[in-house]
């Protein structure tokens, strides 16, 4: 019945032969109650047989990108319906990555298979770089003396940029706006020397808590495929120094250091400052936050092929959990909803800069995010 198998880093990787999907699709449209069941039913519900494979589907599945019928998506797993970025990554296909052992589809469907009903959230990244925040459902169903998947699939994007809003606003920028409001009551009945003591405390929270709107704004635009990018000339060590100003007075920077590589090269390039800046910015940020008290965040700038590199450093290795979940919508360490520092580096870096952002890390050399931009920003890709 199956293909010989691949190699997995997760789940098997065997599949149904073409002749066996064609009998199980038939077995199921001849089901007419089971199969109305499935027409009436809101959004994309799916058979799955045990390999994962779809053998049946809604006609909801008419909504993903080129799927112009059932018949395109058969034989295929959910992943590949889907077209996450992963599935390409092993021959094995779709629940075969090492991404996919933190792919809440992957695990809701291997539970269904063990005869629970699992529902699981799942951010995906597709291949066109758009990213899709999924409530997933697998539940076994048993015909014939076999056990087949029933998955289904919901949208739950404005749900988690809801949480992601109120995560934002009601935490990072009322905090910031306490802090506000405590200096300007210690300053209420206060003298001129206290108020030479709190100037620079009000500049930087004043500056942070415009800085967490604009961040948003800029996001909200970019997500919405609204975002103007200004081409402009850019020197790249000219920017640093402009951001190390900026972070060393931050609150995650609060005891520990930034400083700048005595080897960063000034390189001039053609891009959007704004959005440059946006990007390393957050880089700058995400690293401060991983450092510990006392630790250095180390920041440079270099030529790199056609174009500039710009990097941050930090000296703690992250998880492999983490590493394989890092620049996905909504994931991050801080708790759930705050996630949106290393998706906007992505999102930002390379589709409206064009750039490829990326990172390493281990236990011996810390971890290093970097980002490369071209030489020159053309606009043409975002007309």
């Amino acid at each position: 019945m199956t293909a010989n198998a691949l190699t997995t880093k997760f789940a098997p990787s065997e599949r149904a032969a073409a002749a066996a999907i064609v009998e199980d699709y038939t077995r199921f449209h001849q089901n007419k109650l089971l199969a109305e069941l499935l027409a009436a039913s809101p959004g994309i519900y799916l058979v799955l047989n045990e390999c994962r494979q779809i053998v049946f589907a809604s006609d909801g599945v008419l909504a993903l990108p080129g799927i112009r019928s059932v018949d395109d998506v058969l034989g295929l797993r959910p992943g590949e319906a889907l077209n996450c970025v992963h599935v390409t990554d092993e021959p094995g296909g779709c629940g075969t990555t090492e991404f996919c052992r933190e792919c809440g589809a992957v695990r809701a469907i291997l539970s269904s298979f063990a005869g629970k009903r699992d529902v699981q959230e799942c951010r995906l990244t597709l291949r066109n770089g758009e990213a899709l925040d999924l409530r997933v459902e697998a539940r076994p169903l048993y015909l014939d003396e076999r056990t087949f998947s029933i998955f289904t699939v919901v949208d739950i994007a404005h749900e988690k940029r809801r949480r992601v809003l109120e995560r934002l606003f009601f935490h990072d920028i009322l905090n910031t706006a306490g802090g506000m409001v405590g200096v300007a009551e210690l300053l209420h009945e206060g003298t001129a020397e206290e108020f030479e003591e709190y100037k620079d405390i009000i500049y930087m929270l004043s500056h942070s808590l415009v800085d967490e709107i604009k961040a948003q704004q800029v996001l909200a635009a970019a997500e919405a495929g609204e975002l103007t990018v200004e081409p402009a000339r850019v020197n790249s060590l000219h920017l640093l120094y402009e951001l190390l100003n900026t972070y060393s007075k931050h609150e995650v920077a609060q005891s520990r250091h930034l400083e700048i590589d005595a080897l960063a090269e000034p390189v001039v390039f053609i891009s959007d400052k704004t959005l440059v800046r946006r990007v390393v910015g957050n880089m700058i940020k995400n690293a401060l936050e991983a450092t510990k008290i006392g630790q250095t965040v180390t920041i440079g700038c270099r030529h790199f092929e056609d174009g500039v590199e710009f990097w941050v450093h930090n000296p703690n290795e992250m998880s492999r959990t983490v590493q394989l979940q890092v620049f996905q919508r909504s994931f991050s360490t801080k708790g759930a909803g705050r996630g949106l520092g290393t998706y906007s580096m992505k999102l930002l870096g390379e589709q409206y800069l064009h750039g490829h952002v990326g990172f390493v890390s281990s236990a011996e050399e810390g971890t290093t995010f970097f980002v490369r931009f071209p030489h020159e920003l053309t606009t043409s890709a975002n007309e």
